[in-house]
């Protein structure tokens, strides 16, 4: 068997051949066989080059003219990734000449294999610690442990999602990828979390979740990561993402890189000694003057107001409802609320033929068509408000 330190889990595989093979003509097989099933990015020797399968091992004896064996591939792939490995060798039906049948044995959590060593061992130190005395403060080291005991994991939605238990009062949620990476929050004290779990794309909960609460993503510092924030800006607004270090997963962090990572990101940038005049958004006078109106009760209220043609009041609905409003509405003209102007917005209202969006602010990287011009509650207030505000 090889050695599997360093990898998440080890994929066992057992062969039967009709023919007097070798293991290179295996190794040929596995490779042969399997390439362009599932495109490059699960394409076996893209993973080796990539770090995320070591080196394959096989096991061969021959028995009546016929070879059998074992293969054994670590892999730091997530647990789905290496399940459609072991069914890609499952589909192997020759090597070389002869007729071949590949059936997957176990995949071993090897993580879960050394943290029950480590249990083990931890339970003959508690022993060997115990037998040679009790301390005086063994009832006050017992509430310390019952302090440090973790908030219990709920499930939230149908998909039965891991989440913590702040999920259903705070006002904000940070959405994690996986199970590990709740219980790592929950850790950090950390409570409005939920993951997307095992699912492929986003799930409906998140999706339906995003429409009553602010979203954020904290998502590991990988290629994975990367995937899983582009489905997520795809379905959902994102007031904030955070990321573990490069190469790092969120399940790996201690509780105080993650306290940090959130602090320091989530904290407003200083403010430079001298700041330039930004130039205004040159919005009509009809529009300037209904906006600012709009403004005095807006503000604070997380509500959107759409005006039609004439700018008068078409509806008035919650921000979480407005990318869904913009889709099944026609007619406006303009767009005013207590909100962030994401791409998804810009995108949404472009789409309609509206010709202005104001919000509370802009989000960084926003890029709006010709057609569209985007302001802030700052462009609705006099140059010599916002200067005095300033000072």
């Amino acid at each position: 068997m090889p050695d599997s330190s360093g990898y998440k889990y080890l994929v066992k595989m057992e062969f039967q051949v009709d023919g007097p093979v070798d293991k290179p003509d295996v190794v040929g097989a596995i490779f042969g066989q399997t390439e362009g099933l599932f495109g490059p990015e699960l394409d076996l020797n893209e993973l080796q080059r990539n770090w995320r399968i070591g080196r394959i091992e096989i096991t061969l004896r021959r028995s009546d003219s016929r070879a059998l064996g074992e293969v054994y591939i670590p892999t730091n792939t997530d647990i789905a990734e290496a399940a459609l490995i072991a069914a890609a060798l499952e589909t192997i039906d020759k090597v070389g000449p002869y007729q071949s049948r590949f059936k997957l044995k176990e995949i071993e959590d090897v993580r879960a294999a050394r943290r029950k060593q480590v249990v083990e061992r931890a339970k003959e130190i508690i022993k060997e610690w115990s037998s040679k005395a009790i301390s005086e403060g063994e009832d006050a080291l017992k509430e310390v442990y019952d302090a440090l005991k973790p908030t219990k994991l709920v499930y939230y939605g149908p998909e039965q999602l891991p989440a913590g238990p702040g999920i259903y009062d705070s006002d904000t949620v940070i959405v994690v990828e996986g199970r590990a990476d709740v219980l790592n929050m929950l850790r950090a004290g950390i409570e409005n979390v939920v993951a997307i779990g095992g699912a492929r794309g986003v799930p409906d909960s998140i999706v339906q979740l995003g429409k009553s609460k602010k979203l954020m993503a904290f998502l590991d510092g990988d290629r994975g990561g990367d995937m899983i924030l582009r489905d997520l800006q795809s379905k959902v607004d994102l007031v904030k993402v955070f990321r573990a270090p490069s190469g790092r997963e969120v399940e790996e962090l201690t509780p105080e890189e993650i306290r940090r990572i959130i602090r320091e990101e989530a904290a407003p940038p200083r403010p430079a000694a001298v700041q330039p005049p930004q130039p205004r958004a040159q919005l009509p006078p009809d529009l300037q003057r209904v906006a600012t109106e709009l403004l005095k009760d807006l503000e604070g209220s997380l509500e959107a107001v759409l005006l039609d043609q004439s700018l008068s009041q078409i509806s008035r609905v919650p921000v979480s409802k407005l990318y869904q409003t913009l889709q099944d509405s026609n007619g406006i003209r303009a767009v005013v609320f207590d909100g962030i102007v994401t791409q998804r917005l810009v995108d949404a209202a472009a789409a309609k033929g509206i010709e202005f969006l104001i919000g509370s602010r802009i989000a960084d990287g926003v890029k709006a068509p010709e057609n569209l011009k985007v302001a802030t509650f700052a462009d609705l207030k006099p140059l010599e408000v916002q200067a005095a505000g300033g000072q």
